[in-house]
């Protein structure tokens, strides 16, 4: 990935720094993380990030392509790799868990608001809330 990401953000004007390539690979590591987690995986490693490094940094790498938010949760977006394949966000409203799950599951939904409305869905970007069964099961008698 750092050749990639190299011939990225030089074509697109940007230097390739060993902050960038951290927080990209943190982002890989971690597969979903809010820029606080980010700047807490990077900093294990090099204590010189701070935290607007780490948001300017994931606003380049995301112009680029490179991550995808989402909003997993009403506070800051969720960050994750391109290079995972595309997936629909499941979050439960009492665990906090989430779930990533094939975007076939919401072929039904794509087709229908494509043909009746002419809306194309990101689903990179899709988050359904509600309660995983694990915790549905905790509330039964």
């Amino acid at each position: 990935m750092p050749d990639e990401l190299a011939d990225r953000l030089r074509g697109s004007g940007y230097r390739l720094t060993p902050q960038r390539q951290l927080i990209l690979r943190a982002v890989e590591d971690l597969h979903h993380a809010t820029p606080d987690e980010v700047l807490a995986h990077v900093r294990a490693q090099a204590s010189a990030v701070n935290a607007s490094t780490v948001y300017r940094t994931l606003e380049v790498l995301e112009e680029l392509g490179l991550v995808r938010h989402a909003h997993l949760s009403d506070r800051a977006p969720t960050y994750h790799s391109t290079r995972e394949p595309e997936h629909i966000h499941l979050v439960c409203r009492k665990c906090q868990r989430v779930r990533s799950v094939e975007p076939e599951v919401a072929t039904a939904l794509v087709a229908t608001l494509s043909r009746d409305h002419g809306f194309e869905i990101d689903l990179g970007h899709l988050a359904v809330f509600g309660h995983c069964v694990e915790c549905t099961q905790g509330d039964t008698p």
